[in-house]
C-alpha cells in the first residue's frame, strides 16, 4: 500500500514547518481585531503544535510512510526531521535555557513540584487498571486477547512510556513478551493519547491565571524565580555582535556534542552492567541506564547548570535563550507533525482505554492540586514528566518562562528512574484487572 504524502524531501518538510512558525509569530504580534482575540484564548505555542499536525493530517507531510517498488515490495520510509530536533536541538536548547539559571531558586520551587510528579506517577499506575475495567463493561473483547497477543501485554508498554520513556517502553516490551506484531498499535494510542493531552495542557497554559485563582494557588515561588532571570536578563543585555552569536552557537553545539560523547560511552557500558544483573527485577528496574537518550539529556542539563556559574551565563543578555526558545519551538513543530487527526478513528477501541487512562491521570492531578493549592505549572510539568518525558516537559515549562526549562528536565529525569518499576507494578494491576 502506497500511502505517500505530498512532499517527502525532510528539506521541504522543514520550510513547512518553518513557514507554520513563522505564521503563527506573525498572526501572534498583530495586537489588534481578530489574532488579538484568538491568541488570548488559544496560545501560540499550541498552534505551533497543531499547524503540522494539520499538514499531516491533510496529506502535505508524514512522519512515516510506505511506498510500493516495481517488484511489488513495500518499503518503510520515515522523517529524520523529529530525530534531529530531539537530539541535536533540544540539547543545545536546554544548554541555553539553563545559562542564566538561579539553582538556589530552582530549589526554593519547594516541595509541591515534587508531589505533583508523583501524584502524575500515580495516576498512570492506576489508570491503567480502572481503564480496563471500565472499557470491559462496554467491550470486553477490546480488552481480551490470550498469550502474547493479550492487551495488558501491549499496555504494559504504554505504561512504561508514560512513566519514564522510550526506553522504560522497551524494556516493558521485553519484560511481557507482547506480539510485536501488534506492537504498532500500542504505539499509535501512545502517540495520540499522549498528545491530545499535551495539547489540552498547551491549551491550559493560555488559562493559567484562571486556573491558578481556581485552585488558590500559591505562584510566589515560581514568580520569585522568572523575576530574578528577568533582572539579571535585562542587567546583563545588549545589543549582540556577531562574536556573541557565534560563541552562544559554539557554547550549545559544543556542549551537545560532549553529551553525545560521553552517552556514546556511558549507555552501552551500563547496558553491559544491567545485563550482567542476575534478579530480574533488578535488571528491569535499572533499564534506562542503558538509554543513550537519557545520558545524553542528563549530561546537556549538567554541563548547563556548571557553566550557569561562569561568565558563560552573561551571554543570556545576548539572546542565549531566545535562541534556545527558537530550537524549542522546531522541536514542537516536529512533534506536531506525528499527530495525523484522521489515524483516531481507527482504533477506537484502544484510543478509549487510553483516553480513560489519561482522564484518570487527569483527574487525580487535578484534585491534588486543589488540596495542596499547587500552581498550575507544577500540574502541566509534572504531568509532562510522566507522559512526555525529557523531550516535552521542558516545552511545557519554558512555556510559562525559558528559565524554567530545567525544571521539566530534572523531574523528566525523575520519570525514567522510577519508569521500569512503575510500570511493572501498573502491570500487575492491569493483568489482575484483565483477569489475565
Amino acid at each position: 500500500m502506497d500511502n505517500s504524502p505530498i512532499f517527502t524531501n525532510d528539506t521541504i518538510v522543514f520550510g513547512l514547518l518553518m513557514l507554520a512558525l513563522g505564521l503563527v509569530f506573525l498572526t501572534e504580534s498583530i495586537k489588534t481585531g481578530f489574532w488579538a482575540k484568538f491568541y488570548k484564548i488559544v496560545p501560540g505555542l499550541f498552534m505551533a503544535y497543531m499547524l503540522p499536525a494539520f499538514l499531516t493530517t491533510s496529506g502535505l507531510i508524514a512522519p512515516e510512510w510506505t511506498t510500493v517498488s516495481e517488484t511489488g515490495v513495500e518499503i518503510e520510509h520515515k522523517s529524520n526531521l523529529y530525530y534531529v530536533a530531539s537530539r541535536y536541538l533540544l540539547p543545545a536548547a536546554l544548554v541555553l535555557m539553563t545559562l542564566s539559571i538561579d539553582l538556589k531558586a530552582v530549589f526554593n520551587l519547594g516541595w509541591k513540584a515534587l508531589v505533583m510528579f508523583f501524584t502524575g506517577t500515580i495516576g498512570i499506575v492506576i489508570g491503567g487498571p480502572i481503564a480496563i475495567l471500565l472499557i470491559a463493561m462496554v467491550s470486553p473483547e477490546t480488552v481480551g486477547g490470550a498469550g502474547a497477543d493479550a492487551v495488558w501485554r501491549g499496555l504494559s508498554t504504554l505504561a512504561g512510556s508514560w512513566i519514564g520513556g522510550g526506553a522504560n517502553q522497551t524494556a516493558m516490551l521485553e519484560i511481557y513478551g507482547y506480539n510485536q506484531k501488534l506492537y504498532g498499535g500500542m504505539v499509535f494510542v501512545d502517540i495520540v493519547v499522549a498528545n491530545i493531552w499535551m495539547a489540552i495542557i498547551l491549551l491550559g497554559i493560555g488559562k493559567r491565571k484562571r486556573i491558578n485563582t481556581w485552585l488558590k494557588a500559591d505562584t510566589s515561588s515560581i514568580e520569585s524565580l522568572k523575576e530574578k532571570v528577568t533582572t539579571f536578563s535585562e542587567k546583563v543585555k545588549r545589543n549582540p555582535s556577531l562574536t556573541d552569536l557565534m560563541i552562544i552557537v559554539a557554547i550549545a553545539f559544543g556542549t551537545v556534542s560532549i553529551a553525545h560523547l560521553c552517552a556514546g560511552f556511558l549507555a552501552p557500558f551500563f547496558k553491559g552492567v544491567v545485563a550482567n544483573i542476575q534478579s530480574e527485577t533488578t535488571k528491569n528496574i535499572f533499564t534506562f541506564l542503558g538509554s543513550t537518550f537519557f545520558w545524553m539529556i542528563s549530561i546537556a542539563t549538567i554541563i548547563a547548570i556548571l557553566l550557569s556559574f561562569t561568565k558563560a551565563r552573561n551571554y543570556e543578555g545576548a539572546g542565549a535563550s531566545k535562541f534556545g526558545s527558537v530550537f524549542i519551538y522546531i522541536l514542537v513543530a516536529t512533534i506536531g507533525m506525528k499527530m495525523d487527526l484522521t489515524l483516531i478513528f481507527d482504533n477506537l477501541g484502544l484510543i478509549a482505554i487510553g483516553v480513560v487512562w489519561m482522564t484518570i491521570h487527569a483527574l487525580l492531578l487535578i484534585l491534588v492540586a486543589k488540596l495542596i493549592k499547587a500552581p498550575y505549572f507544577f500540574l502541566a510539568v509534572g504531568s509532562q514528566a510522566n507522559v512526555g518525558g525529557a523531550a516535552s516537559a521542558p516545552i511545557v515549562a519554558s512555556a510559562f518562562h525559558p528559565s524554567l526549562a530545567t525544571v521539566g528536565v530534572l523531574l523528566a529525569v525523575f520519570g525514567y528512574a522510577v519508569g521500569t518499576i512503575a510500570a511493572i507494578g501498573c502491570t500487575i494491576l492491569m493483568q489482575l484487572a484483565a483477569g489475565g
